[in-house]
Protein backbone atom coordinates (compact mmCIF):
# COMPACT_ATOMS: atom_id res chain seq x y z
CA UNK A 1 0.00 0.00 0.00
CA UNK A 2 2.81 2.43 0.87
CA UNK A 3 4.55 1.88 -2.48
CA UNK A 4 1.28 2.53 -4.33
CA UNK A 5 0.91 5.86 -2.53
CA UNK A 6 4.58 6.73 -3.08
CA UNK A 7 4.16 6.06 -6.80
CA UNK A 8 1.39 8.68 -6.99
CA UNK A 9 3.39 11.50 -5.35
CA UNK A 10 3.85 14.58 -7.55
CA UNK A 11 4.55 17.11 -4.77
CA UNK A 12 6.64 16.58 -1.66
CA UNK A 13 6.62 19.20 1.08
CA UNK A 14 9.20 19.28 3.86
CA UNK A 15 9.36 20.80 7.30
CA UNK A 16 12.85 22.08 8.09
CA UNK A 17 13.91 21.95 11.75
CA UNK A 18 13.91 18.31 12.73
CA UNK A 19 13.48 17.10 9.14
CA UNK A 20 16.16 18.76 6.99
CA UNK A 21 18.16 19.50 10.14
CA UNK A 22 18.56 17.63 13.41
CA UNK A 23 16.43 20.29 15.05
CA UNK A 24 19.39 21.98 16.67
CA UNK A 25 19.44 25.76 16.27
CA UNK A 26 22.84 27.39 16.64
CA UNK A 27 23.33 31.10 17.34
CA UNK A 28 26.73 32.79 17.27
CA UNK A 29 27.74 35.67 19.56
CA UNK A 30 26.15 38.23 17.23
CA UNK A 31 22.84 36.35 17.20
CA UNK A 32 23.24 35.00 13.68
CA UNK A 33 21.53 31.64 13.22
CA UNK A 34 23.29 28.70 11.61
CA UNK A 35 21.71 25.50 10.32
CA UNK A 36 23.42 22.28 9.35
CA UNK A 37 21.97 20.40 6.37
CA UNK A 38 22.86 16.85 5.29
CA UNK A 39 24.39 16.78 1.82
CA UNK A 40 22.73 13.44 0.98
CA UNK A 41 19.31 14.95 1.63
CA UNK A 42 20.22 17.66 -0.87
CA UNK A 43 21.09 15.13 -3.56
CA UNK A 44 17.85 13.26 -2.85
CA UNK A 45 15.90 16.49 -3.33
CA UNK A 46 17.68 17.22 -6.60
CA UNK A 47 16.98 13.71 -7.84
CA UNK A 48 13.27 14.10 -7.06
CA UNK A 49 13.21 17.33 -9.04
CA UNK A 50 15.11 15.68 -11.92
CA UNK A 51 12.38 13.03 -11.98
CA UNK A 52 9.75 15.77 -12.37
CA UNK A 53 8.45 16.06 -8.82
CA UNK A 54 7.91 19.42 -7.17
CA UNK A 55 9.69 19.86 -3.84
CA UNK A 56 8.65 22.57 -1.41
CA UNK A 57 9.29 23.78 2.11
CA UNK A 58 6.64 24.61 4.73
CA UNK A 59 8.20 25.77 7.98
CA UNK A 60 7.17 27.75 11.02
CA UNK A 61 10.46 29.60 11.30
CA UNK A 62 12.31 32.05 9.04
CA UNK A 63 15.98 31.68 8.29
CA UNK A 64 18.42 33.13 5.76
CA UNK A 65 20.37 29.87 6.02
CA UNK A 66 17.28 28.11 4.67
CA UNK A 67 16.83 30.65 1.90
CA UNK A 68 20.42 30.04 0.81
CA UNK A 69 19.94 26.26 0.95
CA UNK A 70 16.79 26.48 -1.17
CA UNK A 71 18.57 28.64 -3.76
CA UNK A 72 21.43 26.13 -3.84
CA UNK A 73 19.05 23.23 -4.44
CA UNK A 74 16.72 25.07 -6.82
CA UNK A 75 13.70 24.89 -4.51
CA UNK A 76 11.37 27.71 -5.48
CA UNK A 77 8.37 26.70 -3.37
CA UNK A 78 9.30 28.13 0.04
CA UNK A 79 6.75 28.99 2.70
CA UNK A 80 8.45 30.36 5.84
CA UNK A 81 7.05 31.73 9.08
CA UNK A 82 3.93 29.61 8.66
CA UNK A 83 1.75 29.27 11.74
CA UNK A 84 -1.07 27.34 10.04
CA UNK A 85 0.50 24.69 7.84
CA UNK A 86 -2.89 23.30 6.76
CA UNK A 87 -3.89 26.72 5.40
CA UNK A 88 -0.52 26.96 3.64
CA UNK A 89 -1.28 23.61 2.04
CA UNK A 90 -4.47 25.04 0.51
CA UNK A 91 -2.44 27.87 -1.06
CA UNK A 92 0.22 25.46 -2.33
CA UNK A 93 -2.32 23.10 -3.88
CA UNK A 94 -3.93 26.05 -5.68
CA UNK A 95 -0.53 27.32 -6.87
CA UNK A 96 0.72 23.95 -8.10
CA UNK A 97 -2.53 22.36 -9.24
CA UNK A 98 -1.50 19.14 -7.48
CA UNK A 99 -4.24 17.43 -5.44
CA UNK A 100 -3.71 16.64 -1.77
CA UNK A 101 -3.88 12.92 -2.60
CA UNK A 102 -0.72 13.27 -4.73
CA UNK A 103 1.12 15.26 -2.04
CA UNK A 104 3.52 14.02 0.63
CA UNK A 105 4.53 15.96 3.72
CA UNK A 106 7.50 15.09 5.91
CA UNK A 107 7.26 16.20 9.51
CA UNK A 108 8.66 15.62 12.95
CA UNK A 109 6.69 17.54 15.58
CA UNK A 110 3.23 18.60 16.71
CA UNK A 111 2.85 21.70 14.47
CA UNK A 112 3.08 19.32 11.49
CA UNK A 113 -0.01 17.30 12.44
CA UNK A 114 -2.66 19.51 10.72
CA UNK A 115 -0.94 19.33 7.32
CA UNK A 116 -0.10 15.64 7.74
CA UNK A 117 -3.77 14.86 8.24
CA UNK A 118 -4.62 16.47 4.88
CA UNK A 119 -2.06 15.00 2.48
CA UNK A 120 -2.16 11.66 0.73
CA UNK A 121 1.22 10.57 2.06
CA UNK A 122 2.11 11.80 5.57
CA UNK A 123 5.68 10.81 6.48
CA UNK A 124 7.49 11.03 9.82
CA UNK A 125 11.24 11.05 10.35
CA UNK A 126 12.68 8.37 12.63
CA UNK A 127 12.94 10.57 15.71
CA UNK A 128 9.58 12.30 15.27
CA UNK A 129 7.18 12.83 18.16
CA UNK A 130 5.03 9.74 18.81
CA UNK A 131 1.82 11.50 17.72
CA UNK A 132 3.46 12.45 14.41
CA UNK A 133 4.53 8.84 13.88
CA UNK A 134 0.96 7.73 14.58
CA UNK A 135 -0.35 10.16 11.96
CA UNK A 136 2.19 8.97 9.39
CA UNK A 137 1.76 6.22 6.83
CA UNK A 138 5.54 5.86 6.64
CA UNK A 139 8.31 6.50 9.17
CA UNK A 140 11.95 6.65 8.10
CA UNK A 141 14.73 4.66 9.70
CA UNK A 142 16.96 7.74 9.55
CA UNK A 143 16.56 10.56 12.03
CA UNK A 144 15.77 14.11 10.95
CA UNK A 145 18.79 15.90 9.48
CA UNK A 146 20.63 12.58 9.13
CA UNK A 147 19.55 11.41 5.69
CA UNK A 148 15.81 10.91 6.30
CA UNK A 149 14.86 12.98 3.24
CA UNK A 150 17.31 10.99 1.11
CA UNK A 151 15.71 7.77 2.35
CA UNK A 152 12.28 9.08 1.36
CA UNK A 153 13.57 10.30 -2.01
CA UNK A 154 14.96 6.90 -2.88
CA UNK A 155 11.75 5.13 -1.83
CA UNK A 156 9.64 7.47 -3.99
CA UNK A 157 11.94 7.15 -6.99
CA UNK A 158 12.03 3.35 -6.67
CA UNK A 159 8.23 3.13 -6.34
CA UNK A 160 7.80 5.27 -9.47
CA UNK A 161 10.33 3.21 -11.44
CA UNK A 162 12.56 6.29 -11.82
CA UNK A 163 15.50 5.14 -9.69
CA UNK A 164 17.50 3.03 -12.19
CA UNK A 165 16.97 5.32 -15.22
CA UNK A 166 17.86 8.36 -13.11
CA UNK A 167 21.06 6.77 -11.79
CA UNK A 168 22.11 5.79 -15.31
CA UNK A 169 21.36 9.28 -16.65
CA UNK A 170 22.88 11.33 -13.84
CA UNK A 171 25.82 9.11 -12.94
CA UNK A 172 26.89 7.23 -16.11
Amino acid sequence: MTDTRLKQIALILLDVDGVLTTGTVIYNDTGQETKVFHVRDGLGIRMLMEAGLTVGIVTGRRSMALVHRCRNLGIKLLKEGIRDKAAALDDILRETGVPAAATAFVGDDLPDLPIMRRVGMPIAVGDAHDLVKQAAIMTTQAMGGCGAVREISERILQARGDWEPLIKRLFP
